[in-house]
Parts: structure tokens; sequence; C-alpha cells
């Protein structure tokens, strides 16, 4: 099997999951393709946020299976993932309020780089975010909520992940700043970094997608290219929603 060819960098097989006894998916099935964006789209508890935290590791399946590259990856632990070069932006804010922007940035490259990586791994992020740069010495707490965001892609992208999972990146944040986030974004991918964007901002997260799914009530009732949403991504667009049916939590 080819890699970089047939072989999806990532795949969900039939995958269920369980939080206790509750049931959040059912089944769902998909691919995301070497240097691809992949659109997860939903209402609230409608399984977003469950598949993110599946596809690095966070959460091990009830059933079905997870493979990257051709191997079953299922079960494995989250750092297990992270070696794999998958990454995970988590929903919110994950940044140290009380330190600055600085010590935010070299307490996670010590962490996980190593001491004498930390000057070129600092170095790096700010140039890949120059606002963080401006604000180096400012409490992360003090910083916008697009500039948090920014701060929290900063660490995960200076390791150059091959696959990077944003989980509803746009939330509680102004237009404006969702332009730029979702800049950002579209400059990651050109690097040749997958993406899987988890998300309730229908229109930018559609600008961007190859590939989407649509996830309702733990199921998956769209798996494809984005451009062959047809009448649903009108449906979509109107509503101001990525709820399909209307009728998700």
């Amino acid at each position: 099997m080819s890699v970089n060819g047939s072989t999806p960098l990532l795949e969900l097989r039939d995958v269920s999951a369980s939080y206790g006894p509750f049931k959040a998916i059912f089944g769902v099935s998909f691919t995301v393709r070497h240097g691809s964006v992949l659109a997860v789209l939903g209402s609230n508890g409608g399984g977003k946020t469950t598949v993110a935290r599946l596809c690095c590791g966070l959460l091990a399946p009830t059933d079905g299976r997870i493979v990257f590259e051709g191997e079953d990856v299922t079960g494995r632990r989250p750092y297990r993932f992270a070696r794999l070069g998958i990454a995970h932006a988590p929903e919110g804010r994950s940044v140290f309020a009380s330190l600055t922007v600085d010590e935010n940035l070299v307490l996670f490259f010590r962490q996980a780089l190593g001491k004498k990586a930390v000057a070129d791994a600092t170095e790096r992020a700010y140039a890949m975010f120059p606002r963080l740069g401006e604000r180096k010495r400012q409490v992360a707490g003090s910083l916008s909520g697009g500039e948090q965001r920014m701060l929290t892609l900063a660490r995960v992208l200076v390791e150059e992940p091959r696959l990077l999972i944003v989980d509803e990146l746009s939330l509680g944040l102004a237009p404006v700043i969702v332009d730029d986030v979702y800049e950002t974004l579209a400059k990651i991918r050109d690097t040749g970094t997958a993406l899987m964007v988890v998300e309730q901002h229908v229109r930018h997260a559609l600008g961007l997608a190859d590939d989407v799914i649509v996830l309702t009530k733990g199921q998956c009732t769209y798996a494809g290219p984005a451009g062959d949403l047809g009448d649903l991504s009108d449906h979509l667009l109107a509503r101001g929603t990525s709820d399909p049916t209307g009728d998700g939590r």
C-alpha cells in the first residue's frame, strides 16, 4: 500500500465511543487524506469533540478501529499518538493565565523538546505569530481571546505536526479575529500539515475544507467532499449552524 497514494493519513472505521454509560458516537467512519483539511461539523452534543478526542488518543473507542497510515493504533496512549505527529489544540484557551507569553512557550517547549531546543522553538513561534512576539512579556491571561488561541496553536505548530486537530477554534471570538485565525490555518495547510477542523462556524470551515463530515446526535449524516454537500451546504449556511436537522443538542 502506498502511504502517499491510496493510504489515508488517518481513518476511523465504524467507531463508537462512550463516557461511562452515556453513548456519545455510534459507528462513525471517515478518512483524513495527506495534506487535506477535514471539517467536522455538527451542533452542540453532536459528537464533534468526542471525535477529536478519539483521533488524538484522549479517548479510546468502545468499538471500531482507528488507523494511522495503515497501522492500527486503537487504544494507544495519547503520547504515542503525539509521536506519530498528531497534535491537538483543544477547545477553549489552554494557556497558563498568570505566566507571560514567553514563559508559556518556554515551559511547553522545554517539556516537549528539551532545554537545548527552547530558544530555536520560541524564535520560530514568534516568526509564525508576530503578534505574540509583540506581546512576549504580557501576561497570557490579559491577551485577547484570539491571541490566546494563537498562543495555543504556536505551542503545537512549532513541532510541525503531520495532523493538527483544532477544536472549536472560533468559539467566543470576534468575527475579525476568526478571519485572522483561519488565515493562519490556511498557511498551516499550505506547509503540508493535514487539518481536522472541529467547528460550528460553518462558513469559515467550508471555505477551508476539502472534505466534510456532519455529526448529528452521535451519528455521521454526511461524509465526503465539501463540494458534494449541495443543498445541505446551503441549508447549513442559511441556518448559521452545523446541525442539518435542527434538533441536535
